[in-house]
């Protein structure tokens, strides 16, 4: 990956609907070999996807909770039927493997704190394996998932 690739990286998460034309215009190249490496840059993974970035308050979810989770077994089986449940739970929308004092961390956008009650005692706790879980709700946020840093 060269200089011209990441600076295709930089300015596709700032806009990934501008046009090839803008975007080889903004990175000095032609549109062709302009096309050429974003198409190289999807086929290697590093490009997996493009998507719209939506407004959480917008769209009713206005609570944002952290859950740290403790399971009790973490054979390969088990932490795949875990996996397995989460992605299905559309208010989870990040699910972390961390270190420390608890083994994975939940993201959730809910409406409010009766919908994280309902989805914490009729979900989570009955999720495969749940040992514990400790809340943290989030009061304001101060910088929301954004680009990665694509340095040089």
């Amino acid at each position: 990956m060269d200089a011209t690739d990441r600076a295709i990286l930089r300015e596709l998460q700032r806009n990934g609907r501008m046009s090839n034309a803008e975007l080889a215009d903004r990175v000095h190249l032609s549109p062709s070999p302009c096309l050429r490496r974003v198409k190289r840059l999807e086929a290697n993974g590093t490009i997996s996807g493009y998507r719209a970035v939506l407004d959480k308050r917008k769209l009713g979810l206005g609570l944002t909770v952290f859950t740290e989770v403790k399971i009790a077994d973490h054979s390969p089986a088990a932490t795949s039927a875990f996996q397995e449940a989460v992605a299905d739970i559309d208010e989870i929308i990040g699910c972390y493997f961390v270190s420390g004092s608890s083994d994975l961390l939940l993201e959730t956008a809910l409406a409010d704190l009766a919908a994280y009650e309902d989805l914490y005692f009729n979900t989570l706790t009955a999720l495969p394996g749940v040992l514990d879980t400790e809340t943290r709700i989030v009061m304001r946020t101060v910088k929301e998932p954004g680009a990665l840093p694509v340095r040089s």
